[in-house]
Formats: C-alpha cells, structure tokens, sequence
C-alpha cells in the first residue's frame, strides 16, 4: 500500500512537472526567448498565504537552512523540481523485481 502511494505520488508530480514544462515552452515561444517559471513564483501564484508563512517561520527558526537550502530550491525552474521529486518518489515506491537466481 505504501509503495503504491509513493508511485501515484510521484507519478502525479511528474504529471505536474510535465505541465510546467509545456508551460513554460509555450511561454519561450511567445517571448522568442527562453522563460522559466521558478519554483517560488509557482508557489507564489498558487498559495501566496502559504508562502508567505514558510518564509517568515523559516527565516525565524533556521535562517541558516532557509537562506542556503530553500531559497536555491525556490529560485529552480518549478518543473525541475517536479521532475525529481517525481523520479524520486517513483524509484522509492518501485516493485524489486526477483533476480531468477535468487533462493527463497
């Protein structure tokens, strides 16, 4: 049962990193330049409340942490981050396959 949640989890994070992909491809086209949405504006436009709450509990709790682990996640493109979030959780929940050589 875990193993299946960790699968549609990240299957579903991978279904969203494809979309912010195709996103931001239409967006370069329509620029004629390159255009990534990064990680904090999709927050941003998504919950901007939220956000706003991660950042003043981070910055009071561990500042250290926030300003150089999260905030560089924050800055990549949202569908890289979805992308590997995705593969990780796919690989995490992945069904081991028996090596035919193996005793029971």
């Amino acid at each position: 049962m875990i193993r299946f949640l960790f699968r549609f989890t990240g299957f579903w994070l991978l279904a969203g990193g494809f979309v912010a992909l195709i996103v931001d491809g239409t967006r370069s086209i329509a620029a004629a330049g390159l255009v990534f949405t990064s990680t904090g504006d999709a927050w941003f436009a998504l919950s901007p409340g939220s956000l706003e709450k991660a950042e003043a509990s981070g910055r009071a709790g561990m500042p250290e942490i926030w300003s150089h682990a999260i905030l560089p996640l924050l800055s990549l493109p949202a569908f890289v981050l979805l992308v590997v979030l995705g593969v990780a959780f796919m690989s995490i929940g992945r069904v081991r396959e028996r090596s035919r050589f193996e005793v029971s």
